[in-house]
């Protein structure tokens, strides 16, 4: 049903509906078709089975499926193997240089797990089935993180994009290409210098000097988050602090005082108040508005993250924007977005 290279060793993995999953030493069929004058592929023979005598020896047999294996893939880096059956189940396997072996099983599909691979640049797997989802799980703590789902099509096949940030499936009727995270970083200018958040820090950037100071660490969200990028950024330069949006843990914000004359130094950098909420935006001098989804209401809160006011909304609204001293801007749920 399968079969596909290592990144850089002479080694095959093939997925069968014999419910078995076969790693390939290739090294032999190397060694009889390289030139080396040239390093170039020559065919000895066009009619030779190259898969026949010891040119390709079974390494490893991987059983542990219970139903026929429709994809096998490695790790890019380490020596891992992820695998997908019409069990609805995925493998990891790890292998050394003497045996290979299971090491977890992912559950979750409805139906027939199609293609799963690792991301080639990200702790994630992808998966797609006939259950008509693309699944996104953890690799480190095998989880899932996120699904998307269509109404009718079955999903066969799934890729990335070896350099972008892009992802392609192809289901019944089509394809799609998608990007599961944001690229641009969430950012505040002010004057003549942005803060910005990049590698889960706080950064400083001053376009005069070109300087660019990495200054508070920022926390990870909740593991069952996929979008682990800020959302949002506002910056209060009167009380050099920062306002950032997570969409982890169902949406929240953390509120932290900038140090200002001990940029990067852990040791000074105060504990974030933190509180849910879909957005939060500063408003005016010691104060900042954060909007609570669940009541519908803006909380405007001070530094030391007490309530100091609460207002109703007469929308629905799933964003705030600052709108001049003590005013805001509110966007509304609806898909025409009207504020």
């Amino acid at each position: 049903m399968c079969a596909l290279f290592h990144h850089k060793d002479d080694l095959v993995v093939s997925a069968s509906l014999d419910q078995t999953v076969r790693v390939w030493d290739i090294g032999a069929l190397r060694k009889k078709t390289v030139s080396p004058a040239d390093d170039f592929l020559q065919l000895s023979q066009m009619n030779t089975d190259f898969f026949g005598g010891v040119d390709a020896i079974v390494k490893y047999v991987l059983e542990g499926h219970d139903r026929g294996v429709n994809w096998a893939s490695f790790h890019p880096t380490l020596p891992l193997i992820v695998s997908g059956a019409d069990d609805r189940q995925l493998k990891v396997w790890r292998m050394n240089d003497t045996k290979a072996w299971e090491v977890d099983t992912l559950r979750g599909h409805m139906n027939n797990v199609s293609c799963v691979f690792f991301h080639p640049r990200q702790d994630l797997i992808m998966s797609n089935s006939e259950d008509k989802s693309i699944r996104v799980w953890d690799a480190t703590k095998r989880t899932g993180l996120q699904t998307f789902c269509r109404e009718h099509d079955r999903f066969w096949i799934l890729t990335a994009h070896p350099e972008l940030n892009l992802l392609a499936a192809g289901h019944d009727s089509g394809m799609i290409v998608f990007k599961l995270q944001r690229e641009c970083p969430a950012f505040s200018v002010s004057g003549d210098s942005v803060y910005y958040v990049k590698d889960r820090f706080l950064r400083f950037y001053e376009y005069s000097s070109q300087k660019d100071t990495q200054v508070i660490p920022i926390r990870r969200p909740g593991s069952n988050s996929l979008n682990q990028s800020p959302r949002t950024l506002s910056y209060s330069p009167t009380e050099n602090a920062v306002l950032i949006c997570l969409d982890g843990d169902g949406g929240y914000y953390e509120l932290h005082i900038v140090p200002k004359d001990s940029f990067g130094r852990v040791d000074t950098v105060q504990e974030a108040k933190r509180g849910p909420g879909g957005s939060a935006i500063f408003v005016a001098r010691n104060r900042f508005a954060v909007l609570e989804k669940s009541s519908n209401q803006i909380l405007v809160k001070n530094l030391k993250n007490e309530i100091v006011k609460k207002s109703s909304l007469p929308v629905v609204a799933d964003e705030i924007f600052y709108a001049g001293t003590g005013n805001l801007l509110c966007k509304d749920r609806g898909q025409s977005s009207h504020f």
